[in-house]
């Protein structure tokens, strides 16, 4: 019963956690990734129709909508070199993306009286050692759609200067990714006024966001991709989700061995109880009344080793949560200071049904085979 007990718990525990890191995960890319994002089924570019901005618009769980402009391109500051993608964002971005709210360093400002500016994320601006002092610009090039042979390579090149503003910290791969920059600016260096790469929204959490995703793909049609934010990182949350499958997997085959020690325990049950199988079967029980008293023993071991389990998991677990004992190496190194945990019902159910199967799975088979065998040797006919 211990050993059930202690598989339960760390089933329990370590899903427990896992599932905390995913929502940490989550919530970070939530903050900067849109609601609703739209994005062209075919091409990278598209002009926004305004007809179709006018009935998105007036749909009742919009709440606002931003154009937004995304290419690749080198920066430079100082000698340092760095390949990133600018995201050229409107006026109402912030509407859909509260990303002032994860400034680190400066201030969220895109343009001020004389020229546009820059929010650099963290790992950019470490790597390229970026001040915020507005003695030296960032460099930054991308190539010509139109570009074409030549003896100067530079004439294949756009180049703008853009003085950083401040840092942002979402988390590690948009920080080293991104640089937020006005709109017109990315338009300048694309030489390109009207296209945008996607629209992204910000919903009422208030309305069915199924239901209105629905009607935003109606009003864009079939040339047109709406995403929503499980959509966006799909392959992201697949691989959570796998990991977390095989996590439980392999606690479930840690379980799977300590459920032999029940079979081993129900083995040397029956030797010791040989005298008390004859005599109940003299009394007139017969074969399948026999086994169900050992399955019925193994089953009680398994479900109070998995009620126990649970039941200090789930301790284990709300006390993580509400003293945050455990903490994570390397303080301030990261996001939260302590091993965050999330329970969720459907985890509980899952490892209490594992729980079962398996020891249900170990009385069946010490009923089937070890009792067999012993009434055989008595010469038992049943």
């Amino acid at each position: 019963m211990a050993c059930i007990t202690i598989g339960t718990m760390a089933l329990v525990i370590v899903l427990s956690v896992f599932n905390g890191f995913n929502d940490v995960i989550r919530s970070h890319f939530n903050s900067f990734d849109p609601d609703i994002k739209i994005v062209a089924a075919q091409g990278k570019y598209f002009v926004p129709d305004s007809a179709k901005l006018t009935k998105l618009a007036k749909i009742k769980g919009i709440e606002a909508i931003s154009q937004t402009v995304e290419e690749n391109v080198l920066l430079k500051y100082s000698d340092k070199q760095y390949i990133a993608t600018i995201k050229g964002v409107d006026d109402n971005f912030l509407l859909v993306n509260g990303l002032d709210t994860m400034v680190t360093d400066g201030e969220y400002k895109l343009k001020d009286s004389k020229q546009s500016l820059a929010v650099v994320g963290n790992g950019i601006a470490y790597f390229l050692q970026i001040g915020l002092k507005y003695l030296n610009p960032v460099q930054v090039y991308i190539l010509k759609r139109d570009a074409s042979y030549s003896m100067n390579p530079m004439t294949a090149v756009n180049h703008e200067y853009i003085f950083p503003s401040g840092f942002f910290g979402v988390e590690a791969e948009t920080d080293s990714k991104y640089m937020i920059v006005p709109i017109s600016f990315a338009h300048n260096l694309l030489e390109d006024s009207i296209s945008i790469n996607a629209l992204e929204i910000k919903l009422n959490k208030e309305i069915d966001n199924d239901q209105t995703q629905s009607e935003i793909k109606k009003v864009m049609g079939p040339d047109f991709l709406v995403k929503n934010r499980l959509e966006q990182k799909e392959l992201f949350y697949r691989i959570m989700k796998y990991e977390k499958w095989a996590i439980f997997l392999i606690l479930g085959f840690i379980l799977l061995i300590a459920s032999f020690n029940v079979v081993g325990s129900l083995a040397v049950l029956i030797i010791e109880k040989k005298k008390d199988i004859s005599i109940l079967y003299s009394l007139g029980a017969d074969k399948k009344t026999i086994s169900r008293i050992f399955q019925f023993e193994g089953l009680m071991i398994s479900v109070l080793g998995g009620i126990i389990g649970l039941i200090l998991g789930l301790i284990i677990c709300w006390v993580q949560q509400k003293f945050e004992l455990l903490k994570l190496g390397g303080s301030g190194s990261f996001i939260i200071d302590a091993y965050p945990v999330s329970i969720r019902l459907s985890d509980v159910i899952a490892i209490f049904i594992t729980v079962l199967a398996i020891g249900f799975s170990a009385s069946w088979y010490t009923v089937k085979f070890i009792i067999k065998q012993y009434l055989s040797e008595e010469k038992h006919t049943y």
